[in-house]
């Protein structure tokens, strides 16, 4: 088979994984099996917060019941913004949180806010929902959460670890937006972007509750290597009086997930597969061997399906994102090892945006890095300088989806012929 058709496969098989995180099937499958429930008298609050907030309102709305008043906010991504009539629609920075983002954090503080015991309040949670709602706590500027989220990044810092530290630097995280509602009641429904599905870590935990204290967040700044270049007013944020504990009572249900998107990936497949069943995490160096590894032991034309999310050290000035970087580091390992044969290994994310770029993440193959270097591309230069987009440019490996109205992390799939 042609690798162009070898290539067009993997992709369908990527995208069966997406479609497998489709927000409008899973909210609308919560929803038929536990409908909403109103008081009479209240007000339906329809809150969609992250890069799936469109899909996940739509299917909120369909499954209101007929007569109960509703009043609906979503925030999300510019990629994926679109006016929707009745709907008051916000869209903001992401991976960087900035101003637009503050007015939209205003706009659900204020709803919210408006809310009664009668009232019931639905959110609708997805991966993003953390630097789409920045809520900045006293005496920390947007600006000031901008350059923690920069360094968080730079750091190799993984979700969690930014999520601890995110959640200690703002007043909707970590169970924030339950604050704000009580005394209404909040449901809600998750998209998880994060392996292991940890509640509390998608989205930074809006409507649950926090990963851990404000000690612990200062420790984890001061084991990435940040605390000295953080700005003294995030010093200080991390330094202040440990809020309360007590949170209202939180009603949340998970309805997607990246092990869903592998399993579906995995019912897609027209030929022989394994399911890694370990995610793929930590830094791409240690991922890039691990892939190999498993591809060495793997029989010939089998399929290796891997889920999960990497993390990257900034090392330039480049442009990428994770699955672009495990891409060429799976390349170069290759070629390293010496691997023969044709194979090919494809890397993105869900969200179709990896990094601050308009790719998914790349598919590459044995001749990736010959093709690289026809073009003039010095990938191991390209790589030290954090530009892998560069380099798979030239090479005519990156994974163009466009922006997918989801995000369940990332996906892998090694295939050897």
């Amino acid at each position: 088979m042609a690798h162009d058709a070898i290539r067009s496969e993997l992709t369908e098989l990527f995208m069966a994984g997406v479609a497998a995180a489709d927000p409008v099937r899973a909210v609308a499958q919560a929803l038929k099996a536990r409908p909403v429930e109103v008081p009479d008298g209240g007000t339906l609050i329809l809150l969609a917060v992250g890069k799936a907030a469109n899909g996940m309102m739509q299917a909120a709305r369909t499954a209101v019941p007929e007569g109960v008043p509703t009043r609906c906010l979503i925030v999300t991504n510019y990629e994926n913004h679109r006016d929707i009539a009745g709907v008051a629609c916000y869209a903001a920075g992401h991976p960087v949180p900035d101003g637009n983002g503050v007015i939209a954090g205003l706009a659900v503080e204020k709803l919210l806010r408006e809310t009664g015991a009668r009232d019931m309040v639905l959110a609708l949670i997805s991966g993003g929902g953390s630097a789409l709602l920045p809520g900045p706590v006293k005496g920390l500027t947007l600006a000031d959460k901008a350059e923690m989220n920069r360094l968080l990044l730079a750091s190799g810092a993984d979700i969690e670890e930014s999520n601890i530290v995110r959640q200690a630097l703002s007043r909707f995280k970590g169970g924030g937006l339950l604050r704000l509602a009580a005394p209404a009641p909040v449901r809600s429904l998750i998209l998880s972007d994060v392996v292991g599905d940890d509640l509390r870590v998608i989205a930074s935990g809006p409507t649950v509750g926090p990963i851990a204290d404000l000690a612990t967040a200062r420790a984890v700044t001061r084991r990435l290597g940040i605390w000295d270049q953080m700005p003294e007013t995030a010093r200080a944020a991390l330094r202040r009086v440990e809020p309360a504990a007590t949170l209202p009572a939180t009603d949340a249900e998970l309805v997607g997930s990246n092990r869903i998107s592998v399993a579906a990936m995995a019912a897609t497949a027209g030929r022989p597969v394994r399911i890694v069943d370990d995610p793929l995490t930590g830094p791409v160096t240690k991922a890039s061997a691990r892939v190999l590894d498993l591809a060495a032991d793997a029989a010939s034309g089998a399929t290796l399906l891997f889920g999960g999310e990497t993390t990257v050290v900034l090392q330039g000035d480049g442009r990428g994102g994770r699955n672009q970087e495990l891409a060429l580091r799976v390349a170069l390992l290759a070629e390293e090892r010496g691997l023969t044969g044709d194979w090919l290994f494809l890397s993105g994310g869900t969200d179709g945006r990896d990094g601050p770029t308009d790719a998914a993440g790349a598919i590459v193959d044995q001749g990736s890095l010959g093709r690289m270097r026809a073009a003039g591309a010095d990938p191991r230069a390209l790589l030290a300088n954090s530009d892998s987009y560069a380099a798979l440019a030239a090479s005519g490996d990156l994974l163009m989806t466009g922006a997918t109205g989801t995000n369940v992390a990332d996906l892998q799939i090694f295939l050897t012929l």
